[in-house]
């Protein structure tokens, strides 16, 4: 059988561009875990090398019911690997093709992820990569935020990454397009980003080309969600107008105050927002 430190390999569950994730057994401890293990062709890159170690290191600084909790951190031969918990629900991008949302489970979402990303920013972690891949859900149906391997430590300099696009370009913020010094608003787009892909099952700039989509980030009009779902009340327009600001101070400020918006949208209570 083999093995990654003490941990028994049972399957692969994935493998990406710089590791590969298995479903392993903790002998010592009767369990399932997910391990993540840097690519061997990483070992010998400092950068990559930077990522995996944040990425622990990230997730050790923080502690939210809805972060995915890292158990285990240490070395393969010359491979890094990580070892978190097991998430027997998939990820948010493989129920979205599965097909519509329902809005509750959407508001149920949405919540749980906007109180890690207002944790991590408390602590002065930028996530940087908020997307349907790294929104995981235990055998509970209740959702996690994954994946800090790109977070950035705002507080901390790093040089390493100062002329280096890191991120999904999909959901990165106008001012992550631009280079810009990044702050906890940038979570906030890419968690709308997620929101509008919930609500439309398509991204808000879906080009090809990246050249493309780094234009309508930065300049592009806002599509409207109930144009392209006419089921939607014209409200989620409203919120997709707010959390896409090209500009940040326009933005929802955090991204539990996008959470209590989604959550007047679903219940019907939106007419109360303006009494508040």
């Amino acid at each position: 059988m083999q093995t990654i430190g003490r941990y028994e390999i049972v399957d692969e569950l994935g493998e990406g561009a710089t590791s590969a994730v298995y479903l392993a057994q903790d002998p010592y401890m009767k369990r399932q875990v997910a391990v993540k293990v840097m690519a061997y062709r990483y070992t010998d890159d400092p950068l990559f090398e930077k990522f995996f170690q944040q990425e622990a290191e990230a997730i050790a600084a923080l502690d939210h019911p809805a972060i995915v909790p890292v158990y285990d951190f240490g070395l393969h031969g010359e491979q890094l690997y990580m070892v978190t918990r097991y998430m027997p629900g998939g990820t948010l991008i493989e129920r979205l093709r599965l097909g519509e949302m329902p809005l509750a489970d959407l508001n149920a979402m949405i919540s749980r992820i906007a109180g890690a990303l207002d944790e991590a920013h408390g602590r002065n972690i930028i996530h940087r990569d908020v997307k349907p891949d790294n929104i995981l859900y235990d055998g509970e149906d209740q959702a996690y935020l994954a994946d800090f391997g790109v977070a950035k430590f705002a507080r901390r300099p790093s040089h390493m990454t100062k002329k280096m696009f890191v991120g999904t370009l999909h959901y990165a913020s106008p001012e992550h397009v631009r280079g810009e010094k990044l702050d906890g608003r940038a979570d906030v787009y890419g968690l709308g980003v997620v929101l509008f892909q919930c609500l439309t099952r398509r991204l808000p700039y879906s080009f090809n080309n990246p050249i493309d989509v780094a234009k309508a980030q930065v300049k592009g009009a806002i599509p409207s969600v109930s144009e392209i779902n006419p089921k939607l009340a014209t409200v989620w327009d409203e919120i997709m107008q707010k959390v896409l600001a090209k500009e940040r101070e326009q933005r929802y400020q955090t991204a539990e105050a996008l959470a209590i918006d989604v959550d007047l949208a679903v219940t019907r209570r939106w007419h109360l927002r303006a009494l508040g």
